[in-house]
C-alpha cells in the first residue's frame, strides 16, 4: 500500500457501501421517475459537476477526437447500454436480482478472454462455470413471469454490455486522466440516455406526481454518491491500494444490495435465487484470489508498478476490477 491502511478500508468501505446501494437507489427513483430520463440526467448532471471540479483545479480537458471517440464508446456500453438500461430492468425486477446478474460481468470479462485466445487457469476457467450456473438459478425461474421475464433479459443484456465495455476499454487509446476520461463517458453516457428517453417521449411522464422526495432523494444519492463519491474513493484506491484488495468490492457489492433490498424494500429472493448468488460470489471470489499478485496463474495479475501507469494513462488490461479506471457499477 501507498496510503495508511484507515485511509484504504474508509475508502473500501466507501465503495463497498456506496455501489452496493447504488441498485436500492435506482429502484427508489424509478418507481417514478422515466428510467432512461433518470439515468440520463443523472450521468449529464455527474459529468458536468466533475468537469467542473476539473477545471477549478486547473486539469486539462483537452483530448484528441481519437480519444473523444473511445471514451464515448465506453460511455455508450457501460453507461448508455449498461447502467442505464439497469434502471429500466429494475422497474420489472427486484434491485437485489439486478445486483446478482451484474456480479456475473467479472465472469463474462473471463470468458471474453478465454475466446480470444487469453491465457486463462483452469481454476478460473472452473470458477466461471460455477458463477455461469450461478447466474441461470437466478434468471430461469423467473423467465416464465411476464414482466418479470422481460426485466430478467434486459439486466443480462446490460451485464454482458458492460462486460463488453470492460473487455474493450484497456484495449482503446482513452484521456491520459482518468478523471478526464470518466467525465466524457459520462457526458456521452448521459446524452445518449437522455437522447433516447427524449425520443421515447418520457419526458411527458414527468407530470401527476411522478418526481416524489423519495424519487428526488435517490436521484440525487446516485449523482452525488453514486457516480461522484463512488468514483473518486475507487479512482484514489487505484493508487493506494494492491488491485487484488481493492477488486473486492466485486462480491461484496451484490451482499450489500441483497441485504438493502431485503431491509429496506421487503424483497425476499428465493431460495434457488440465493443460491445462485453463493455460486456467483463465490466465482467472483475464486477469480480474485486465482489472479491475485503472487497467485499461480495463467495471466499475472498487474503489478503495482504496471497498475499505478495503467491508472495515469498508459492503459493496460486489468480484468480484476472488470470497469478499469471508468464508472461505477450501479
Amino acid at each position: 500500500m501507498t496510503a495508511p491502511a484507515r485511509k484504504v478500508w474508509l475508502a473500501l468501505g466507501v465503495i463497498y457501501f456506496v455501489w452496493g446501494s447504488t441498485y436500492l437507489g435506482i429502484k427508489i427513483a424509478v418507481e417514478t421517475l422515466p428510467p432512461l430520463l433518470t439515468a440520463g440526467t443523472r450521468f449529464l448532471t455527474a459529468g458536468l459537476i466533475l468537469v467542473l471540479i476539473l477545471a477549478l483545479r486547473g486539469r486539462s480537458l483537452r483530448i484528441s477526437s481519437r480519444e473523444l471517440l473511445s471514451s464515448a464508446l465506453v460511455g455508450l456500453l457501460l453507461l448508455t447500454l449498461g447502467v442505464g438500461v439497469v434502471h429500466v430492468a429494475e422497474t420489472r425486477i427486484d434491485s437485489s436480482i439486478a445486483a446478482m446478474i451484474a456480479g456475473t460481468v467479472p465472469l463474462q470479462v473471463i470468458l471474453m478472454r478465454t475466446v480470444t485466445g487469453d491465457r486463462v487457469s483452469r481454476a478460473l476457467r472452473l470458477g466461471t462455470a460455477v458463477g455461469l450456473v450461478g447466474l441461470a438459478l437466478v434468471v430461469l425461474p423467473g423467465l416464465g413471469s411476464g414482466s418479470t421475464a422481460v426485466g430478467l433479459l434486459v439486466m443480462v443484456a446490460a451485464s454482458i454490455s458492460w462486460s463488453i465495455g470492460s473487455f474493450l476499454s484497456p484495449r482503446l487509446t482513452m484521456p491520459r486522466d482518468p478523471f478526464v476520461a470518466s467525465a466524457y463517458e459520462m457526458l456521452a453516457g448521459g446524452v445518449f440516455l437522455t437522447a433516447a428517453a427524449l425520443a421515447l417521449g418520457q419526458w411527458r411522464d414527468l407530470g401527476g406526481g411522478a418526481i416524489t422526495a423519495g424519487s428526488a432523494a435517490a436521484w440525487v444519492y446516485l449523482v452525488v454518491a453514486g457516480s461522484l463519491v463512488g468514483f473518486t474513493a475507487y479512482a484514489w484506491l487505484l493508487r493506494a491500494a494492491p488491485i487484488s484488495l481493492v477488486v473486492t468490492h466485486q462480491y461484496v457489492n451484490p451482499l450489500v444490495a441483497i441485504a438493502l433490498g431485503m431491509l429496506f424494500l421487503s424483497e425476499r429472493p428465493s431460495p434457488f435465487t440465493l443460491a445462485g448468488a453463493a455460486l456467483v460470489i463465490g466465482a467472483v471470489y475464486i477469480a480474485v484470489r486465482s489472479e491475485a499478485p503472487g497467485a499461480p496463474s495463467g495471466n499475472a495479475a498487474p503489478s503495482a508498478t504496471s497498475e499505478k501507469r495503467a491508472s495515469q494513462g498508459r492503459r493496460k488490461p486489468q480484468y480484476l476490477n472488470g470497469i478499469g479506471a471508468t464508472e461505477d457499477a450501479g
